[in-house]
């Protein structure tokens, strides 16, 4: 992603452990890496932590441009089926880091007011009482085969399978 707040472009890696960031207006071909440091983990059952590790995850760098925060989204999602070699998949859970500067990665189930979208474009997040009918504290994915929202606060999914031909979301815009 692009970091406004940052003025370069910022990637994660790793797993997510890592956060690369390039310049690229100096003349360097070597990127910036940060390593995170996770804190306030949450205590998860045997069962779920089972689950997770059966998942394919993946990260997405998220920047608030109306709060000035970045929040590492972890994504942990499970085939369902695989139709002409293709599989789909449905989201399992997800979790949410707020970072600061100094690579701290603290999970948080509150957002506040931010709604994020994930999908085949780069991940945005937009302040939902901008918008009427957008949740707050929640997550938005989309796939070729899925549409779910997360509420962040209880981790509640509400999803939906059919064919997305075009999985991205488009940010919404204020028309006032």
């Amino acid at each position: 992603m692009f970091s406004k707040k940052h003025d370069m472009f910022r990637i994660p890696g790793s797993g997510g452990h890592l956060i690369g960031s390039w310049d690229p207006c100096k003349d360097s071909n070597n990127p910036n890496l940060q390593s995170l440091r996770f804190q306030n983990l949450p205590r998860l059952p045997t069962a779920t932590r089972e689950l997770l590790d059966s998942c394919c995850t993946s990260e997405h760098l998220v920047e608030s441009r109306t709060t000035g925060e970045t929040f590492l989204v972890k994504l942990y999602e499970k085939t369902t089926e695989i139709v002409e070699g293709v599989a789909r998949m449905k989201t399992e859970r997800l979790m949410v880091f707020r970072l600061d500067d100094e690579g701290n990665a603290v999970y948080t189930q509150d957002i506040g007011d931010l709604c994020i979208f994930i999908s085949k474009n780069e991940p945005f997040c937009v302040p939902a009482s901008s918008f009427p009918g957008m949740l707050s504290n929640s997550v938005k994915v989309v796939d070729s085969y899925e549409y779910a929202t997360v509420l962040l606060d209880d981790l509640n999914i509400v999803s939906g399978t059919m064919r997305y031909p075009a999985p991205y979301h488009i940010p919404p815009q204020n028309m006032d």
